[in-house]
């Protein structure tokens, strides 16, 4: 079973895509909910280097700290969806 971490802010449409791709490949993910201030977000920008989210964690793959919904979504297909060897 995938060990996925997914940083993310509620309401945040690019959050909510990866999200909707988790969803639809049937993965489970820890959520962590991040502040709406970005000054506040030491926790993301620790583990990805800087503040935006969504960001995915996986450790299984090697991924710590990946950024961009559109980034996260291919990578997601490839690795765990149709894509996947």
């Amino acid at each position: 079973m995938a060990n996925l971490e997914l940083y993310e802010l509620e309401g945040c449409p690019y959050c909510a895509k990866v999200k909707t791709k988790l969803d639809e490949l049937g993965l489970e993910y820890e959520s962590h909910m991040v502040p709406r201030s970005h000054g506040e977000r030491t926790e993301v920008k620790e583990v990805s280097g800087q503040t935006g989210v969504p960001v995915l964690v996986d450790e299984e793959h090697g991924i710590e700290g990946m950024p961009e919904s559109d980034d996260i979504v291919e990578y997601l297909e490839e690795t765990y969806g149709s894509g996947a060897a």
